[in-house]
């Protein structure tokens, strides 16, 4: 095994637990480890940190495994660390209401780079490191014996992988295919969605217990659900009691989804209206035509991927929560995300208090919302809290 040679004052992080070390805190390779290695960390003294996967094309060079030297980083240690991932997202699907969940989060599952989502029988895996990719077949073989899917589908289409120096892939891992729609469940609610042409891995399940807590909010309300994709609130709305919902999406093929979902619940079409639209036009026409709401949903997509984007997303956010604020009546409830991991809580008040303060509202917050159990955060790696949201009482 190839050593890497941390640089003096560097150690801080590792000794943490912080599974990323940045190529410009390395001072030596001694070799020459291939992208997807296992290497050994070792300190300016040349004893022992951690081992982890190498990368020379990203500016995470290592993403660390394993702090116990006598521990083998091997195969059975990745079947291991599969198998405890999945067994800890067990109770999620025990009462049958819900059959859909994440089942590996990446560095929080200590496996950087892995994602697996579960859609009813079939896996959806996304990998985002050269090092995962080294270890697919083992990976794939240890979650079939496992779950014994039906099928399992390889999303790994997301831009990042070319920091890593992957190229894309779209396309199944085992003889089956998944079908155009598969059919889950969630909060005891039913939904088609289509694994290999959806968004992400096919469904947001990240907003599982965010669309339950808000929709005990909806009964008697009339709800706005922007940036609804396939439809999560507006179905929880629906489900309890919410007088009507118009929704908006700039995706056809997503309000297309939603009406199917809508009819495959056996909800009142009637109390539906999908827009496809561009989120921020039709939030003016709304205002220029005085349609007022009681429950507002904003869920917009990553507005700063970065800490440098993190000043244009913070007006973006302002302007349009903005906008969702002054479309409420009195007494309303403005329930907004983000899921940019470069924006934090605190921040995020802000600009809710900025926005309130350009709408001539007042607003109190009333819930944090976060991301389910199946994404869970690990305490040395913050990094992995992404999603967050404010339920707000806007007079």
């Amino acid at each position: 095994m190839i050593d890497v040679i941390l640089k003096k004052g560097k150690e801080k992080a590792v000794l943490h637990r912080h599974p990323w070390v940045f190529s410009g805190a390395i001072e030596n390779i001694k070799g020459k480890p291939a992208n997807g290695d296992i290497v050994r960390l070792m300190d300016a003294k040349g004893g022992f940190m951690a081992y982890g996967f190498y990368n020379d094309q990203s500016r995470v060079a290592l993403r660390l495994l394993e702090w116990d030297e006598a521990v083998a980083v091997d195969e059975q240690w990745f079947r291991a660390k599969v198998g405890i991932a999945v067994a800890s997202r067990s109770s999620i699907l025990a009462d049958g209401l819900t059959n859909t969940c994440r089942l590996i989060f990446s560095e929080s599952d200590f496996l950087p780079g892995l994602i697996v989502d579960k859609y009813a029988g079939h896996l959806a895996v996304q990998v985002l490191t050269s090092g995962i990719e080294k270890l697919l077949p083992v990976i794939i073989d240890e979650l079939q014996l496992l779950l014994k899917p039906e099928s399992i589908f390889d999303k790994s289409d997301a831009s990042s992988r070319s920091h890593e120096g992957l190229e894309t892939i779209n396309t199944a891992l085992t003889l089956s295919h998944p079908p155009e729609r598969v059919e889950v469940k969630e909060n005891g609610i039913t939904y088609n969605i289509n694994i290999a042409e959806g968004q992400k891995s096919g469904f947001y399940c990240d907003q599982r217990e965010n669309r339950k807590i808000l929709a005990a909010h909806a009964k008697g309300k009339k709800v706005l659900d922007c940036f609804s994709y396939t439809g999560g609130f507006t179905l929880n709305c629906l489900q309890n009691g919410a007088t009507s919902v118009a929704t908006v999406d700039s995706s056809a093929l997503a309000v297309e989804t939603l009406k199917e979902n809508i009819i495959l619940n056996k909800f009142d079409e009637t109390k539906v209206t999908p827009i496809v639209s561009d989120v921020n036009k039709q939030l003016r026409k709304f205002r220029d035509e005085g349609e007022t709401f009681d429950i507002v949903v904003l869920d917009p997509p990553k507005y700063a991927p970065s800490r440098s984007a993190l000043d244009k997303a913070s007006r973006a956010y302002k302007d349009l929560n903005r906008m969702g604020m002054l479309l409420l009546n009195p007494g309303g409830l403005l329930a907004t995300f983000s899921c940019s991991g470069a924006m934090d809580m605190e921040t995020f008040k802000q600009v809710l208090a900025w926005a309130a303060l350009d709408a001539g509202k007042q607003v109190q917050f009333i819930y944090q919302f976060c991301q389910p159990e199946d994404h869970p955060v690990r305490s040395s790696f913050p990094e992995g809290e992404y999603l967050k949201g404010l339920l707000c009482r806007v007079v």
